[in-house]
């Protein structure tokens, strides 16, 4: 498609872009100019043989070459990264997320995720302080607190933190009984090791911080396994008794308290009805002595009626004794009253 004027695109502007070749000669311009030929006669001095690439084709290469390397300087680091710069075998910079910038072939780069958790997980037989085997489980989390001192101070740093576990551990379980290191005694275990590996890392300048340390089993050797699970399982028993007792003793013991008050209650009011019935009868007594000394016969025999009424009221079969004779009267005063009884129904 040609246009009308040639130094101008499509929509009429003007099209004063620079020329790639114009480029590439003001670069080498830069570079020390563009060298002349040799008595303008070109390569025919060479005889026909061997010819050196021209000064445009080398730099071309240049170029070229500064665009791959500067591709190979320029890197970019995310926000959980972290890099280490070393210049000629020495520590240059640390540098953070963004853009950054290294000589390629010269600076070593090392790039870490610093905010990474890291998990370790070992397994390890230990003597206890009572001269007992144990299997334990141990599992640590960490990450990276210190770059240049991750990079550089040690040459192995999650190495150093797999030993270091294993001599914390050693130590912590050694002044353990089996018992508490089977049982009661594994979350105290885990933070004496967390304190202890921390205080390792710290002496080797690692770089690495321990966030957490788990004990995550303890068992006894396979050969004794059996045993020690039965001593575990009477040991629940007991437990589970004892929790029984004391359940059974909450509800038994406040029942009793009650009955107990309740007894002592009863008691007291026994004591008041019995103390006010005899002061009572005293002072019945002292009525019927007063009776009595002023008409001592008619008190006698009114007690003496008194008495009888009280006797036969009580008694449905009464012997009468004739004076003077050998028979006896019998008076089945139960059976006279129920006829009596049905007398007095079949009136009405």
């Amino acid at each position: 498609m040609n246009w009308e004027n040639q130094n101008k695109d499509p929509w009429g502007n003007k099209n004063d872009a620079p020329d790639f070749d114009e480029l590439m000669k003001k670069f080498s311009s830069i570079l020390g100019g563009k060298k002349s030929s040799n008595n303008g006669s070109g390569d025919s001095g060479n005889g026909g043989g061997f010819k050196f690439p021209s000064s445009r084709m080398l730099m071309y290469a240049l170029f070229g070459f500064s665009i791959v390397y500067a591709s190979q300087c320029i890197y970019q680091l995310d926000a959980s990264e972290r890099a280490v710069i070393l210049r000629l075998g020495k520590f240059y910079e640390e540098q953070e997320e963004g853009l950054n910038f290294r000589l390629a072939g010269i600076d070593e780069r090392y790039i870490e995720n610093v905010s990474l958790t890291r998990r370790y997980t070992q397994t390890n037989s230990m003597l206890t302080k009572d001269e007992n085997i144990v299997d334990v489980t141990v599992s640590a989390q960490y990450r990276i607190a210190n770059l240049k001192d991750f990079v550089l101070n040690v040459k192995d740093p999650e190495g150093s933190l797999r030993n270091a576990i294993e001599s914390a551990l050693r130590h912590v379980v050694g002044d353990n009984t089996l018992d508490q290191t089977l049982t009661v005694g594994r979350e105290n275990i885990a933070q004496e090791v967390q304190t202890r590996l921390q205080s390792y890392l710290d002496i080797y300048q690692t770089g690495l911080i321990v966030q957490q340390v788990n004990i995550e089993k303890t068992d006894p050797p396979a050969a004794v396994k059996n045993a020690f699970d039965d001593v575990v399982a009477a040991r629940e028993d007991k437990e589970r008794l004892q929790n029984e007792a004391e359940r059974y003793a909450l509800s038994i013991v406040p029942e009793a308290r009650g009955q107990a008050q309740a007894r002592i209650r009863g008691a007291e009011a026994y004591k008041e009805e019995v103390v006010a019935k005899a002061e009572g009868e005293v002072e019945r007594f002292n009525q019927l002595l007063m009776e009595y000394s002023k008409a001592p016969e008619v008190t006698r025999d009114r007690l003496y009626l008194d008495a009888l009424q009280s006797v036969l009221s009580n008694s449905t079969k009464i012997m009468v004794d004739v004076e003077g004779g050998n028979n006896l009267l019998y008076l089945p005063l139960d059976k006279i009253m129920e006829e009596n009884k049905k007398k007095g129904d079949d009136d009405e």
